[in-house]
């Protein structure tokens, strides 16, 4: 059963932009485990209204739908004029959120066909906001949480394991003590590694199961607050749990697996470049 997310027109493989997209939206023959109403509660496999007739009926999900049929074109037109009517950057960041939880195809072909517009609302500076505010918009799992309590390889290999997709070569992580210069946001960073895997796949146009999202865990006051609720670990517990994270993401996906450190404290950030970096694929962009 092949379903389609590749857009219609011809692609000029010399041009590395419309590579760049051929790539993310290439024709993927795909056999669904979910047929039904749980296919469309998964976002890689949803297409929305761009279900065929044959597809719905195959599918299992022929009534769920409205009977009308939306181009991907048509869908995306409406995503950005209801983005466009939003009140402001972090209403927008949500209703992004909220698409890329539906449909991820939809997700990325709106951003990657309005990157320059919707970049500042998916990355910097709106996702600041958005981490100081992540207890309260929070809706729904989109990476993996590490604290100082898995703090052993096999735990946190355990943790990486329960990640859903074992072909991972991009891990952006973060232990949100220096959230865009905002300070020690904890789990509420994650919004960072989020969005910055979206760039990844948007501009770099590698495929969204390929990217891993990460916070090392370790705010207090916040009733909202998501994450471990003790004071962060510093000194030698802290660099045990990195390096066990580092054994077990690599033991776990490969050593070929980037690992990119991502608004870690300055002085952790050179600590750890320095000690990884000739031994894993790490780098960090904050300093290098």
């Amino acid at each position: 059963m092949s379903l389609s997310h590749t857009a219609s027109k011809e692609v000029d493989l010399n041009d590395p932009k419309q590579l760049a997209l051929h790539k993310l939206y290439r024709p993927e023959r795909v056999t669904p485990r979910e047929k039904g109403y749980d296919l469309l509660k998964n976002p890689r496999l949803n297409k929305g209204m761009a279900f065929s007739l044959y597809e719905r009926h195959y599918l299992g999900i022929h009534g769920l739908l409205p009977p009308a049929f939306m181009t991907e074109e048509q869908q995306a037109y409406r995503v950005m004029k209801k983005l466009r009517e939003q009140p402001d950057d972090l209403a927008r960041y949500v209703q992004l959120d909220e698409l890329q939880d539906r449909t991820e195809k939809l997700f990325y072909r709106v951003l990657c066909d309005n990157i320059k517009e919707l970049m500042p609302i998916v990355y910097t500076p709106t996702v600041g906001l958005a981490c100081q505010k992540f207890g309260a918009i929070y809706r729904h799992p989109k990476g993996l949480y590490i604290t100082i309590n898995d703090n052993s390889i096999s735990k946190i290999h355990q943790i990486l394991c329960n990640w859903p997709y074992s072909s991972v070569q991009a891990i952006v992580v973060t232990d949100g003590e220096r959230i865009l210069g905002l300070g020690d946001l904890g789990a509420y960073g994650m919004g960072i590694p989020v969005g910055k895997l979206a760039l990844y796949v948007a501009l770099g146009g590698i495929q969204p199961q390929w990217c891993l999202p990460v916070v090392i865990d370790k705010l207090l006051d916040d009733p909202f607050y998501i994450g471990l609720r003790r004071r962060r670990v510093r000194g030698p517990e802290y660099e045990l749990l990195l390096d066990n994270f580092m054994k077990a993401a690599t033991k776990r996906f490969g050593r070929d697996t980037l690992i990119q450190f991502e608004d870690f404290a300055f002085e952790n950030a050179y600590t750890l470049l320095d000690r990884y970096k000739n031994e894993y694929c790490v780098f960090n962009d904050d300093i290098q």
